[in-house]
């Protein structure tokens, strides 16, 4: 949904790739579908794919929002270029940009300010505790909610190593909580210009350390975006990026990730004045682009049901919750422009669940 809204509101016309019945397919901007049912063999999903494109008369653009679709859409990038225009990064980058310990020795080499990065193998008691631990490539299954974990001594790590096996990375732990973690978001064209850009950070995340995401906003940060700038010229990146960075107590910036796709973000962009979709639609179809303007610092994107859960953690007054959820430039469960998609998705599904309990 966060990628549909800003592509269906510039009146580019869209095709989900999603799960039947999931809020997506259920869009006003969705005007078809190609099935994409939980736990799809990627094989199938490429053969869906690649029928669909062939049947168009015009390529369509194929935009990727995960790390399973980015690596899909990038392994098969040769079968699937005939049939759609495809913003990727380079092959090779998307590889080294989604497996950590890749990126770690990227970041090595091109001296990028990323905290000191090792294999669990590796670690030793001579680490300096606290450390995180992160799998090697994204895979929500391994810890439940959180993106990582804490380490606090050598028999915590070994613990972890124990449980979770050899493919970990361990990872110098910046200070702070998750709000220091804000980004930089990106458009790089095919002639390396820097066509949109805009920073933000997080305001709520959960869990409350190494969660997701329930509560964002476009901020005005110089230092941010000229790290990131730095980044993506040393990288050579084409385009789209989101570089996370955390601000540690010094002030210094670390480069934590960058992932080379679609992400929430876009729709809070657009929001805000900076609809990076729509531009790179228009530059793959040799349209015009719209101007682009600096985005508005203060919106802000909320996933309500959960960012309720943060906040209440967090100690947040209700009535100050209440107050942020009007004011939010975007609700990502609800959109009174396309409303179907909470009411016959969400709300109808959970209350089939709820009556199902019952009876």
């Amino acid at each position: 949904m966060d990628l549909l809204a800003p592509l269906g509101r510039a009146g580019i016309a869209c095709v989900a790739v999603a799960p039947p019945g999931s809020p997506p397919t259920l869009s006003r901007f969705a005007q078809a579908m190609i099935p994409r049912p939980e736990g799809c063999a990627p094989d199938a999903l490429l053969d869906a794919l690649l029928r669909f494109g062939a049947a168009q008369p015009v390529k369509p653009v194929l935009y990727v929002q995960d790390d399973d679709a980015l690596l899909l859409a990038s392994r098969h990038r040769a079968r699937l270029a005939p049939f759609y225009r495809l913003p990727l990064a380079d092959a090779a980058l998307v590889e080294a940009l989604v497996d950590k310990a890749r990126f770690a020795a990227l970041a090595a080499q091109h001296g990028l300010p990323v905290p000191a990065t090792r294999s669990i193998a590796d670690a030793d008691d001579a680490l300096r505790f606290p450390v995180i631990v992160k799998p090697l490539m994204r895979d929500a299954a391994w810890t439940g909610t959180a993106k990582a974990l804490r380490a606090d001594t050598p028999d915590a790590l070994r613990a972890l190593r124990r449980c979770h096996g050899q493919a970990l990375l361990v990872q110098d732990l910046i200070p702070g909580p998750e709000t220091r973690i804000e980004s930089h978001h990106v458009y790089v064209d095919a002639t390396g210009a820097i066509a949109a850009e805009f920073t933000g950070r997080k305001i709520r995340t959960w869990p409350a350390s190494f969660g997701h995401s329930t509560a964002v906003e476009i901020t005005d940060a110089p230092d941010i975006a000229a790290l990131g700038r730095r980044v993506v010229r040393a990288l050579g990146l084409r385009g789209v990026a989101k570089l996370d960075i955390k601000r540690a107590p010094d002030g210094a910036l670390h480069l934590l990730e960058i992932n080379p796709r679609f992400t929430l973000w876009h729709h809070l962009g657009a929001a805000a004045g900076v609809n990076i979709p729509a531009l790179v639609h228009a530059d793959l179809c040799n349209l015009p682009r719209q101007p682009v303007a600096p985005a508005r610092p203060g919106a802000a994107w909320l996933r309500p049901r959960e960012d309720w859960r943060a906040a209440r953690a967090a100690g947040m007054a209700p009535l100050h919750w209440l107050r942020f959820l009007r004011e939010a430039a975007v609700n990502a469960n609800f959109d009174p422009r396309d409303p179907m998609p909470f009411l016959r998705g969400e709300a109808w599904n959970g209350l089939k669940r709820s009556l199902a309990g019952r009876f």
